[in-house]
């Protein structure tokens, strides 16, 4: 019998239901039945309450902090795999714990690989992600990884805006490869920042190179935090007499000072994903969001009926 045979189940955890509700109605089918007890010390269990016995099951769930998030994936993961699911795939729209991905100082742990451990021990078959931090965290995995890229809705988006003088920026130099991208599809220059950190999440001093008088720039990053380093870039590039900065991120985590820092900047606009929902309880006016779940829609039903999905990415 051959895999797409088996029937197709998607599951959401609770901090991705709304994007699973949305790859589910554009692949015409409905998100699965499932449950999530809580106990009042706060530990938590998931429960299919419906059968994937033999069905190709999807769990989508972001893995942001806090840990609930990635600990109510394992769980599903080793819920389906318990209930005889034929295969059970992790779609991860972001990953979390992948900025630690090597051993930058001594006596600390590499997150991104303990993860990897965990997804694949807890009975994933296949992780769908999107965005890696570093893109060879996917050698991290001994299991098939399918790594989705923003730029395909990002890069026409910013097309339609047919902006004049048009330069893409990298907020930082390990953002180059990943800028250089975008310019070469927008036939614009590229511009390279380059910051020191005093420390985590703090930026000290920032540089630009590139042509920045009279543009109009579009930094282009994978994901904001705290928001220093790319509220920063945007105050740098207009004191070099930029005509306006707008960003484009994948991952819109902003934790902390992140909202305030970007409502006190010279960005106009800051576009980014829906990998990670919005802050409904703050001012998101000067944000626009673009669905990612037309992508991961069109993978999932691909790798479903075992077909390529390389044509769907811009990234060379």
């Amino acid at each position: 019998m051959e895999q797409y045979d088996h029937r197709l189940k998607i599951f959401a955890c609770d901090g991705s239901r709304v994007f699973a509700e949305q790859i589910a109605k554009q692949l015409n089918t409905t998100l699965g039945d499932s449950e999530l007890t809580r106990f009042s010390d706060g530990e938590f269990q998931p429960q299919f309450t419906e059968s994937v016995r033999g069905a190709t099951v999807f769990i989508v769930q972001s893995t942001n902090p806090p840990a609930d998030n990635l600990f109510e994936l394992l769980l599903m993961i080793d819920a389906a795999r318990r209930a005889s699911a034929y295969k059970v795939i992790a779609v991860i729209p972001y990953f979390g714990w992948a900025r630690q991905d090597r051993k930058d100082r001594p006596r600390v742990s590499i997150a991104s690989k303990l993860v990897a451990n965990m997804l694949t021990a807890a009975g994933c078959d296949r992780v769908m992600t999107c965005e890696l931090h570093a893109a060879q965290i996917q050698g991290f995995f001994d299991i098939p990884v399918d790594h989705l890229w923003a730029s395909s809705i990002f890069i026409p988006y910013i097309q339609a805006m047919n902006l004049d003088n048009l330069s893409i920026a990298s907020p930082d130099m390990g953002g180059a490869k990943k800028a250089n991208i975008y310019a070469r599809h927008l036939n614009a220059p590229l511009i390279i920042c380059h910051k020191d950190r005093t420390k985590a999440n703090v930026v000290g001093s920032m540089t630009a190179i590139g042509e920045i008088e009279g543009r109009n720039v579009v930094i282009v990053d994978d994901m904001v935090d705290t928001a220093g380093t790319i509220t920063k870039c945007a105050e740098v590039l207009m004191e070099r007499g930029a005509l306006s900065v707008r960003a484009v991120c994948t991952h819109p985590i902003l934790s902390g000072p992140a909202y305030d820092r970007i409502y006190a900047s010279p960005l106009q606009e800051f576009i980014v994903a829906d990998t990670i929902p919005l802050d409904p309880k703050k001012d998101n006016s000067r944000f626009t969001v673009l669905s990612m779940t037309g992508l991961f829609a069109k993978v999932i039903d691909r790798i479903y009926h075992n077909e390529p999905v390389s044509d769907l990415f811009i990234r060379s």
